[in-house]
């Protein structure tokens, strides 16, 4: 099938589970969209450039989506024609890419900050802490392993971070102990799947053919894992159960429902207090080269986008978490 043939070749390139949906999911409303007299969807074989700008119009036009949408969905189409067909579209005359408007960060003060963790509860306050105080994104934070949280060092070490990139940012005080904790509940949760025969979790790559035992392995274990065990979509095992992480949803309706009880009318998501690590740094005087670093940005001007630049060269800084009373 066409659309196996999609998610293969994600997989050999090593892209993640959700470019893979993305991308299967954009060929499949490519092919409905263009129907034969019959009405049945079209093979993209039959199709050319004349049809992918006719989509990609009545995605701007018709339906109003967003750059970004736009964007993704040429991707997708792209990569269907070059790396499924093998066949790479030639031009698609004057059809640009969508250029994405320049919006201006949701960042909470110190105070809207202290309002909203303080009506958060277990493990999504928790979550929401490290956004603020190590600057991660919701899902570097969900895929935090055991082995990659370093209480003595007082360091995070993020794995393929946005861009593929590794980086290592800091860990506040005020964590140490809560995720000290945290793995705690981990270890204890591990032991009980490894008594029942389960244990096992998704390894990047090619480790898992690498390293056969390492999946079983504690610090390869989910910092926040799922509250059940689920089968894992890309094993080459069929039908492996396995742990997840903590999905996305959870966190982001208790931030949302801890911002609307502490009285914040800005649009927070889990994102903001990633914007508001930012923001309060460089009000504390961090330099900007340093926000950039611990921030994973690969250029200084998407940093720039959170304040003036200051060239202080302060580099030994705390986390804005640490200052909080809470």
């Amino acid at each position: 099938m066409l659309l196996d043939a999609v998610r293969t070749a994600c997989r050999l390139r090593h892209y993640s589970i959700r470019t893979e949906a993305a991308y299967a999911s954009w060929a499949k409303r490519f092919c409905l969209f263009h129907r034969d007299t019959d009405g049945r969807p079209r093979h993209p074989e039959t199709m050319g450039e004349a049809e992918v700008v006719a989509f990609l119009a009545h995605l701007a036009e018709e339906r109003d989506v967003a750059s970004s949408t736009q964007n993704q969905a040429l991707a997708a189409i792209l990569f269907l024609y070059d790396a499924v067909l093998g066949a790479p579209l030639a031009d698609l005359g004057a059809f640009p890419r969508a250029k994405r408007p320049k919006r201006l960060p949701v960042v909470l003060t110190r105070a809207e900050t202290e309002a909203v963790l303080s009506r958060l509860d277990g493990t999504p306050r928790l979550v929401a802490s490290l956004l603020y105080g190590s600057g991660l994104r919701l899902l570097e934070a969900l895929r935090l392993r055991v082995k990659d949280v370093g209480l003595a060092e007082g360091q995070v070490t993020v794995r393929e971070g946005k861009g593929d990139r590794d980086r290592v940012t800091m860990l506040p005080v005020a964590l140490e102990e809560p995720l000290r904790l945290q793995l705690e509940v981990v270890r204890a949760l591990h032991a009980r799947d490894r008594a029942g025969g389960y244990g096992a979790v998704y390894l990047p790559s090619a480790l898992a053919h690498k390293y056969p035992n390492a999946a079983y392995e504690t610090g390869w274990q989910y910092v926040f894992p799922a509250a059940r065990r689920s089968v894992d979509p890309r094993s080459p095992e069929a039908g492996a159960v396995r742990r997840h992480h903590l999905g996305e949803s959870a966190v982001q309706k208790a931030v949302r429902t801890a911002a609307k009880a502490a009285g914040v009318e800005k649009p927070v998501s889990p994102h903001a207090f990633r914007h508001s690590f930012a923001t309060h740094m460089l009000e504390r005087g961090a330099d900007i080269r340093t926000v950039q670093e611990l921030l994973g940005h690969k250029d200084v001007r998407t940093t720039e986008v959170y304040t003036h630049v200051l060239n202080r060269g302060v580099r030994g800084v705390t986390s804005p978490l640490d200052g909080l009373t809470a």
